[in-house]
């Protein structure tokens, strides 16, 4: 496998979000709702207006996973009040999604480090997120690294409210640090 590079994405990286944040969200879900529902989110969701309101507030990150220079993933977090469910002392994974063609290929889970590392450093003591309870990829994902479930969220795609897990890890285990 090519060496995985993570990038912090700033706003000249807007269009490069757009198109990775629509192509991996549109692989991912859209086999499993209707076209109306997908086109309204990320007509929504992705609109340079929103990343661009994103992007500049200061309790929110992205960084993109490159492989030999190319944008195949990314990940969004979240502290403080930019947070879709307030919680203290904790950070949230809003987003990590990876094109399919690179899936177990060791991207999420650099995309994944890069969440706890930085979980690390702001010294939080939980990291969380909520994640689609039928998507079961993710949830293995997520379990696999510790997380449990600790409550659910409705989340809205398009006019159907479908039903987000929310889960946490606490951050009380060294051995998760990347020794550099």
């Amino acid at each position: 496998m090519e060496q995985i590079t993570i990038k912090r994405v700033n706003i000249t990286g807007i269009k490069k979000l757009q198109e990775i944040g629509i192509s991996t969200f549109f692989e991912a879900f859209s086999e499993v709702n209707t076209e109306q529902n997908m086109s309204n989110y990320l007509e929504n969701s992705f609109s340079e207006q929103k990343l661009k309101s994103e992007l500049n507030n200061s309790d929110s990150q992205f960084y993109f996973a490159l492989v030999n220079g190319n944008v195949v993933g990314y990940l969004k977090i979240n502290f403080g009040e930019a947070q879709n469910e307030k919680m203290d002392n904790a950070l949230e994974i809003e987003r990590i999604y990876v094109l399919k063609t690179f899936h177990g290929k060791g991207v999420a889970q650099s995309l994944y480090q890069k969440a706890i590392d930085i979980a690390y450093e702001i010294r939080v003591e939980n990291i969380w997120l909520g994640v689609w309870e039928q998507n079961y990829r993710a949830l293995r994902f997520y379990e696999k690294n510790g997380f449990t479930a600790f409550g659910k969220h409705s989340f809205w795609l398009g006019n159907d409210e479908q039903t987000d897990l929310l889960m946490k890890k606490e951050l009380t285990n060294t051995n998760e640090l990347k020794v550099s």
